[in-house]
């Protein structure tokens, strides 16, 4: 990385042992955990081979491979790689520090993603420090070892003069590379970070790694996260450490990426792993990969004590009222949006809403049913916290492989001691609403709508006022809005007669249900009158509240579910 400035990596692969006359070298176009085409090799240059200090030729045969005559000797590739995306998923170089994702800086040969490799890092002048989860090479500076491409690929680097501090869960040690100046406490940080690795070994009981890497990376608009095989890359804003709710949400996200040690990175469907890094990878439960992590998150995050029973409850409570007033919860099934990943999560638009649930969230509320479920089915003897414990030692364990879906929701039946198969097949499989009451009286809690009774009229479009001008950025299916004919992209020029020059949703409570209103708006140019019968506000909000008369048991069952596993 001579010139960070210009945001190029400079890379030199080094192949000896390859006899046969070509080998054909492969960028993946895709970065495991994040679930989307991205076509890396768009960011190669200068690609070049040489035999012994000549060039010998390269053709480029599709849209990510390279055929190289070797002769029979060893090889020498180079090539740059343009890096200026900031993103967990992508590889970034600036004049302040460099970050390599694997999957869009290497490549492998075709065939042979089991060979080993060593990497040397070269960083720029000035710069003095490389974290990443791969071991180093004793006596060689910033010199690494993976034993296979997959490793390679699975273990990113960051580069430059970041501030590193340690700490250790149940012996393993933790490094936190920081980049980027924030307004974090390190001591408190360090020491809260632990508390949370702590809590999600105990679901599991063992740290099946002998290191761990959190690569956090401070910025001016940053959110989200990678997981790796033993480390992480979290992005956060520089401000979010400075209250409780934003210090609190940062704590999750590192609860979340840390679940995925085990959870995706060990216990897996069978079709993540190993990879076909040309493709897309289907599988029907990312619901479970990514869905129940969140939920796990929440759950953690509880249980080392930075949230309340309340606030864990209110944050439920909130996450099944956003699901249940998405159109798109009745329009995929949890297994539908995993297997549809590949084109509706990473690629939201104005209708997404109305036709897809991510299952992160869809997931996350499932898991947290299951978790009840099998609670009320053993009497609390079991939870889901022993569900994936079980998981995890079958597939993971003993049999060194992925889950198939059937022996997923084995695993679940057995840890629950009864068929399953009704609840799979109508909320994980099926779209039906869940009578959410009966599960959550297990532990003593209901879910109230507050707007059950409530008579107000609904728009049902989402307007963004855009250089001073109201826009239409989304409608609701079936709402006054949609039956009305109001369109995205629509400028609401005036309304019963008046101009406007705000957001109307504003202006909606003022009237009742059954009233007409009469838009104008301007439609590529064009200025048309839309008549919009108002409709009655379907929307639910749901708060969750202790039943007043909880028996003792529910009160032990709350607690069992909520604190500290023992």
């Amino acid at each position: 990385m001579p010139e960070p400035h210009t945001h190029y990596f400079e890379v030199e692969m080094r192949l000896s042992g390859f006899n046969k006359k070509t080998v054909d070298l492969k960028m993946p176009t895709w970065a495991p955990g994040s679930y989307l085409i991205r076509e890396f090799a768009k960011n190669v240059e200068g690609f070049e081979a040489l035999n012994g200090g000549t060039k010998v030729p390269a053709t480029k045969i599709n849209k990510n491979t390279w055929r190289v005559s070797t002769k029979g000797k060893d090889l020498t590739v180079r090539y740059k790689v343009y890096a200026y995306e900031v993103s967990v998923r992508t590889s970034f170089l600036d004049a302040s520090h460099g970050y390599i994702n694997g999957t869009s800086v290497f490549l492998y040969p075709d065939g042979q993603v089991n060979l080993p490799s060593t990497v040397t890092i070269v960083p720029f002048n000035g710069w003095t420090k490389v974290s990443t989860g791969l071991p180093s090479v004793a006596g060689k500076e910033f010199t690494y070892q993976a034993a296979d491409y997959d490793i390679l690929a699975d273990s990113p680097f960051e580069i430059g003069n970041h501030e590193i501090f340690t700490f250790t869960t149940n012996g393993v040690p933790h490094e936190v590379a920081m980049y980027g100046d924030a307004n974090y406490d390190a001591k408190r940080l360090m020491a809260d970070m632990q508390k949370v690795t702590e809590e999600a070994v105990k679901v599991f009981g063992e740290l099946p790694v002998k290191r761990y890497v959190f690569i956090v990376q401070n910025l001016q608009n940053g959110g989200g996260g990678l997981e790796h095989l033993n480390s992480t890359t979290l992005q956060a804003t520089r401000s979010t450490y400075g209250t409780e709710r934003g210090y609190e949400g940062f704590l999750n996200l590192v609860a979340h990426e840390y679940f995925h040690l085990w959870n995706v990175k060990r216990l897996r469907p069978i079709a993540l792993g190993p990879f076909n890094y040309d493709q897309e990878n289907y599988t029907n439960m990312l619901w479970v990969s990514e869905g129940f992590t969140s939920y796990y998150a929440d759950l953690i995050v509880k249980r080392s004590g930075y949230t309340t029973v309340k606030e864990f409850l209110d944050d439920m409570a909130a996450g099944i009222t956003s699901a249940e007033n998405s159109p798109g919860n009745k329009a995929m099934s949890a297994a539908e949006s995993s297997f549809n990943a590949w084109i509706k999560q990473y690629r939201p638009d104005e209708n997404s809403y109305n036709t897809f649930l991510s299952y992160y969230s869809k997931g996350a509320i499932l898991g947290m049913l299951l978790d009840l479920e099998i609670r009320k089915s053993t009497n609390g003897a079991k939870g889901l916290d022993d569900a994936m414990d079980g998981l995890y030692d079958e597939y993971y364990k003993k049999k060194g492989r992925g889950y198939t879906d059937n022996e997923f929701q084995e695993g679940m039946e057995k840890a629950a001691g009864h068929s399953l198969n009704s609840f799979f097949q109508k909320y994980a499989y099926g779209v039906e609403t869940p009578d959410y009451n009966a599960y959550f009286a297990t532990v003593g809690v209901q879910l109230v709508d507050v707007n059950k009774d409530s008579n107000d009229p609904l728009l049902g479009a989402g307007i963004s006022m855009t250089s001073g001008k109201p826009v239409v950025t989304s409608v609701t299916r079936n709402g006054s809005a949609w039956q009305g004919g109001l369109n995205v992209q629509d400028e609401i020029i005036g309304m019963n007669g008046y101009r406007v020059t705000e957001d109307i949703n504003k202006i909606i409570p003022s009237y009742a249900v059954g009233d007409v209103v009469e838009l104008v708006v301007s439609r590529g140019g064009q200025l048309m009158i839309l008549p919009i019968k108002l409709l009655k506000n379907q929307t639910v909000k749901y708060q969750a509240q202790m039943l007043p008369n909880a028996t003792e048991a529910q009160k032990k069952q709350l607690q069992a579910w909520l604190d500290s596993k023992k």
